[in-house]
């Protein structure tokens, strides 16, 4: 009977536990990525030094990879403009 009696209470307090929930959880994550962010780290550092060199060398041919890929897209897409500024207007009409 307590409940029907106000409703507006109900919904109030229904939201503040999502919420509270949601702000945990959210909490919580960025703690155990912290957390695995350090052992990551950790186990980086305690690796042989020819393990490491290793690693940044592969990791420098994947970002160069990347770069790569990412500029021929650019270099595409200012093709692609470029070949649109040289349209007029009524040859786009068609």
């Amino acid at each position: 009977m307590a409940a029907s009696a106000n409703p507006l209470r109900t919904y109030v307090i229904t939201g503040a536990v999502a919420a509270i929930t949601a702000t945990g959880a959210w909490y919580g994550a960025g703690l155990k990525a912290q957390q695995e962010y350090k052992q990551e780290v950790k186990a980086v550092m305690g690796a042989p030094l020819a393990d490491r060199i290793e690693q940044m060398e592969m990791t420098k041919a994947r970002l160069v990879a990347q770069r790569s890929e990412l500029q021929a897209k650019i270099d595409r897409l200012a093709r692609r403009n470029a070949g649109a500024a040289n349209l007029t207007p009524s040859s786009r009409l068609g």
